[in-house]
């Protein structure tokens, strides 16, 4: 990777959005109308990630895609669904996404989502119970989109194996042995070289990522204690 930001773009099936993925970086993902556009986004969306990236211990290795010298590679364009076109978001698995992933790679991924874990927990503890209110989201509060966000990525992990009971992560406790059994899933479908259902095991992860980190992002934009702290 170097300093090469490795990028792949969903583009959707009527050409209205463009959802444009950091391969290298689950949860790094961001939409616009076009594909330069997306990109933009995304790099500058890459200061807001650098503290996943910091979480994980792999500052450095982001600040390199950052550098004067740092390059863009698009190594896959591949077609999105109808909600590509919709949301501006992936829902679609590239050949990437379908690429074996060897322990150390898959290592790697993993402790970027649970970065994006960590991150997401941070913000949910320091933002403002009552959030701005704003087209995004319906005029949800804090912790709506916190059950929203754990809710769904519940119902991704059975894909894994994983059930929980709905409020069972809730807990501090809970929520740690449920993030903990989906990684030992996700690790013990990778053994046997099992996708989770008709998921690629990168995608489930990038896709972890990106909704937890995405409603992470929300949280603070919607902070109602910004300003004066």
């Amino acid at each position: 990777m170097a300093n090469e930001l490795r990028v792949t773009l969903e583009i959707g099936p009527k050409g209205k959005k463009v959802a444009a993925v950091a391969a290298d970086w689950p949860g790094l993902e961001r939409g616009a109308k076009t594909g330069e556009a997306a990109i933009e986004k995304l790099q500058a969306y890459i200061p807001r990630y650098a503290k996943v990236a910091k979480l994980a211990g792999m500052d450095a290795e982001l600040a390199a895609i950052t550098s004067p010298t740092a390059t863009v590679d698009v190594v896959e364009r591949y077609p999105g669904t109808g909600s590509t076109d919709f949301w501006g978001i992936s829902y679609a698995f590239s050949d990437f996404d379908r690429q074996d992933l060897s322990s150390e790679a898959l290592e790697r991924e993993l402790a970027l989502m649970q970065a994006c874990w960590a991150f997401f927990d941070d913000v949910r503890v320091r933002v403002s119970a009552e959030m701005r209110k704003g087209p995004r989201g319906g005029g949800r509060e804090r912790d709506h989109i916190v059950r929203h966000t754990i809710g769904v990525e519940q119902e991704w992990a059975e894909k894994v194996g994983v059930s929980t009971p709905q409020d069972a992560p809730l807990s501090d406790e809970g929520l740690q042995a449920y993030r903990n059994a989906y990684c030992d899933a996700i690790r013990a479908f990778h053994a046997e070289g099992k996708m989770a259902r008709t998921w690629p095991l990168r995608y489930l992860i990038r896709h972890t990522a990106y909704h937890t980190l995405d409603h992470a992002w929300e949280m603070e934009d919607k902070d109602l204690t910004v300003g004066i702290r």
